[in-house]
């Protein structure tokens, strides 16, 4: 795998790129298709995507929903998919079921009459119209990577055949939670390769690039903007909202990009304040720091921040100084800052040390030219995004606790398939009460609000050298035994070398148990040495043999 998503990918290569390309430079089955959908011409993103993909190449992305990505890598596998095999050919995968389902879609729009099969497989509906669908012969299958993985356990679906692979909105499917889930279908990726793999994505921040060097192979980088595309280890997001109501639009935000740890700053102390008894009456780990706190409470923060146990600190800028959280995900800004500077020391606090890490900035209508300015000022690629709607964040809540309920399912084993069967009419009987549905729901609340607790698994960081982790070792030679413990361990077989504690060797030998017995009898009545009345114990009778 090439290092190449790694380093300085900023341009894509110059020496090996491929020129754009145009509907009347297609062949005639793609021209047919672009006709059939009704396109007069090619979007930029498929332009520029198209050549590599039918050329085999793969490719990076950045482009964003409503650009035209989806025939930017749908279009090409008429030419490269056989309809003959009935074995799936093309495997798309996406984070969300609404996604699949508009994938697949315009899959079959622009297919027609060409006889290849698209199916949609995500989690949520039952398998059968799945399975019939795989066993009619699917050449294109577009699907969650819950979902996906469930049918490769169960041999529902073979990808021994597979040509493509590709990645669509690669970002939300790890803020999702789907990295495990994609860690094992790339188990059943043909062994010896044969297959190329695009990944699409709005962002690229380090977890992004890292999956990529997991499942591309020496990848190009594709942008829309000028040939930059946005690879820098943070991503910088200006999110408008309204003057009233941003503690909502921070909720919500908190829950779509579920932040591992992050520092939420605030302009004033009492709005400090507000924030964390938000957060708090919402669940989460989250305590404030500002000038009004008194030493000792500080002090309770900061050793919450040590021990790893705080997930959100509220804080004003004088009050954070000289506080460092390690692997911060995520800052967030609930107003812009008062000088330039304050916001290039308030994003400097994540994406450390080759890390990924998002800034996001709150800004009301009178607050995005200052935020522009800013942008402009220090060259940053700021991402202009709207308030997430209460839609969206319920369509992200959905397929995470569909990808948790399916992980659980496939590490049951016997005994606790056992258990759970025995639950079974219980549950119909809840679904079909209206009392009954409210406390399901609440069951699914208390399991994915414990699971939002723990931090998002990404894919890692690569490992430090084998030499490196091993020079610890080497400086700290193993343990000898005293030379006199050895020479012991011959004269009274080791016992006095095993001894937890060093004591004093005895000076006479151990009395038998009867003298013990007789001579702690006539020590009680007598008193210690000091005078000392002692309690009178009980005498232990010796046992008849």
């Amino acid at each position: 795998m090439s290092d190449t998503t790694n380093q300085n990918t900023d341009q894509e290569p110059t020496n090996n790129k491929l020129p754009q390309t145009s509907i009347s430079e297609l062949s005639e089955t793609l021209r047919e298709a672009c006709n059939n959908a009704g396109w007069p011409s090619l979007t930029p993103v498929q332009c520029k995507a198209l050549p590599y993909v039918l050329a085999d190449r793969d490719i990076m992305v950045q482009a964003r929903t409503g650009s035209g990505k989806t025939g930017a890598f749908v279009l090409p596998l008429l030419d490269k998919l056989n309809p003959a095999l009935l074995q799936c050919q093309a495997l798309v995968l996406v984070p969300t079921r609404e996604l699949a389902r508009q994938v697949a879609e315009e899959a079959r729009m622009l297919a027609g009459g060409s006889g290849i099969n698209v199916v949609e497989v995500y989690g949520g509906v039952g398998y059968g119209a799945q399975l019939d669908a795989f066993k009619a012969g699917a050449q294109l299958v577009v699907g969650t990577p819950g979902r996906i993985l469930d049918h490769l356990l169960k041999r529902n679906l073979n990808l021994d055949s597979l040509k493509v692979l590709i990645f669509d909105e690669a970002d939300r499917m790890l803020s999702v939670g789907f990295y495990p889930d994609m860690r094992d279908i790339q188990t059943y990726l043909p062994k010896e390769g044969g297959y190329s793999a695009f990944m699409f994505s709005a962002t690229y921040p380090g977890s992004v690039l890292r999956l990529a060097d997991e499942f591309l192979n020496k990848p190009e980088m594709l942008s829309l903007s000028g040939d930059q595309v946005h690879v820098a280890d943070i991503e910088h997001v200006m999110c408008k909202v309204p003057g009233m109501g941003k503690e909502r639009i921070l909720m919500r935000l908190i829950e779509l990009e579920n932040p591992s740890s992050a520092i939420i700053f605030s302009n004033t102390k009492r709005d400090v304040h507000y924030i964390a008894e938000v957060l708090k009456n919402f669940g989460y780990e989250a305590e404030a720091i500002s000038s009004d706190l008194n030493q000792n409470k500080r002090e309770k923060v900061l050793g919450k921040i040590r021990a790893n146990k705080l997930r959100f600190l509220v804080a004003t800028d004088v009050a954070a100084r000289g506080i460092d959280i390690r692997e911060l995900s995520h800052v967030f800004l609930y107003e812009p800052p008062d000088d330039p500077e304050s916001y290039i020391h308030r994003a400097g606090r994540t994406g450390r040390a080759g890390a990924s890490g998002t800034v996001i900035t709150f800004a009301d209508i009178a607050q995005v030219p200052e935020m522009k300015r800013i942008a402009m000022r220090y060259k940053i690629d700021l991402v202009e995004r709207e308030a997430p709607e209460d839609s969206e964040v319920t369509e992200v809540i959905e397929e995470r606790i569909t990808a948790l309920l399916d992980a659980k399912r496939r590490k049951l084993d016997a005994l606790q398939g056992e258990r759970i069967m025995r639950l079974l009419p219980m549950a119909k009987r809840l679904a079909d009460d209206e009392d009954g549905v409210l406390q399901l729901a609440m069951l699914l609340d208390v399991m994915y609000q414990d699971s939002m607790r723990l931090a998002p698994a990404e894919p890692e960081q690569a490992a430090p050298a084998p030499e490196q982790k091993a020079s610890p070792r080497k400086k700290q030679p193993r343990k000898r035994k005293p030379r006199n413990a050895e020479e012991n361990r011959g004269e009274n077989n080791g016992r006095q070398a095993r001894s937890p504690k060093p004591s004093e060797p005895r000076s006479e030998p151990r009395p038998p148990r009867e003298q013990q017995v007789a001579s702690e009898g006539s020590a009680n009545q007598g008193g210690d040495q000091d005078g000392e009345p002692k309690k009178r114990r009980r005498r232990r009778r010796p046992r008849r043999r």
